[in-house]
């Protein structure tokens, strides 16, 4: 039974990761580098639990502000990547340089706002109880009674199930769909795409933003989910540059990002279940960043082509060069 517990716990933790780590796969996809992830999470974090507690002022508390929530989200991590898309896309600034100012640039937005938003609510911001019952395991009636099964798949929380279903589709996507073969041929060779009459502009846009959604959903569950819609001005706390690591320990694949995110989520979480006797707990909270150096010195020297980046990633594209 602490094994269950313990999967449980690791794929409430790693789902944030797991949304990130999607957005940044689709981006990256399209040939786009950005390295704003944490960015885009903070402006998700603090645009829900901002969309949510409003929401709250006038209309009603529960599913109706976290849906309006989900929605605020998205659309705040969809902005944050439009002003990357626009700077690296249209005006062709690089892709390393911008990626990482809209991290800071999202990092302080979200802190801003957080700030003014608690000073108006009376000193901090939180959402009611209904709203936050709204972000909590979902009642499935019977199923979540059952033997080991209720308690390992039909004991989380909407995003959770959001989260899965959206790695699921992306691999879909990628595999089966004309349109998701246009992508990744955009992302491998934008010149080649452009010379097929694929319009190579329109699918990066449309990648990067909606890449950049996914990033916001992954900010709001650090909010609304790990803080109980409280907000806290550190939510997010490097959560973006594991995500970023971890499309590379995916190796660029939606299916693999899932068990990558379960795991780096029971790292995150170690702690709570295995304590060493006289190991400090700092250390604990090291692991998820060693893992990570580990992980990527294994994936550079394993250089196989299925493994690899997309040949275009991080490169702005020309066309009068084609």
């Amino acid at each position: 039974m602490a094994l269950i517990n313990f999967i449980n716990a690791a794929i409430l933790a790693g789902t944030p990761l797991l949304l990130a780590t999607l957005g940044e796969i689709l981006t990256e996809k399209s040939g786009q580098l950005n390295l704003g992830v944490e960015g885009m999470m903070y402006m998700g974090a603090i645009a829900s639990l901002a969309a949510a507690w409003y929401s709250e002022q006038y209309l009603a508390p529960g599913a109706i502000a976290a849906v309006i929530a989900t929605v605020f989200a998205f659309l705040a991590g969809a902005l944050g990547a439009l002003i990357y898309a626009f700077l690296t896309i249209t005006l062709r600034a690089n892709q390393n340089v911008t990626g990482l100012t809209l991290s800071i640039f999202g990092t302080g937005f979200a802190k801003f706002f957080g700030e003014i938003l608690s000073k108006k609510a009376g000193g901090y911001i939180t959402c009611a109880e209904p709203t936050k019952a709204a972000f909590a395991k979902l009642d499935l009636g019977g199923l979540s009674e059952l033997p080991v099964l209720g308690k390992l798949i039909f004991s989380y929380n909407f995003l959770v199930y959001l989260a899965f279903s959206a790695a699921l589709l992306l691999a879909l996507f990628f595999r089966k769909t004309r349109v998701g073969l246009k992508l990744r041929a955009v992302g491998e060779d934008p010149a080649a795409a452009d010379a097929s009459a694929i319009a190579v502009i329109r699918y990066k846009y449309l990648a990067t933003v909606i890449g950049g959604g996914l990033c916001g959903l992954g900010g709001m569950y650090m909010s609304m989910v790990n803080q109980k819609g409280i907000w806290v001005p550190e939510c997010v706390s490097g959560y973006g540059w594991l995500a970023v690591a971890l499309v590379i320990f995916a190796t660029w694949s939606p299916l693999r990002a899932i068990y990558c995110a379960i795991i780096f989520g029971a790292l995150t979480i170690l702690s709570l279940y295995l304590q060493i006797p006289g190991l400090d707990l700092q250390l604990y909270g090291m692991l998820p960043y060693l893992v990570t150096i580990f992980v990527l010195i294994f994936t550079s020297i394993k250089q196989k082509r299925e493994f690899m980046m997309p040949k275009s990633c991080g490169v702005n594209y020309f066309r009068e060069e084609r």
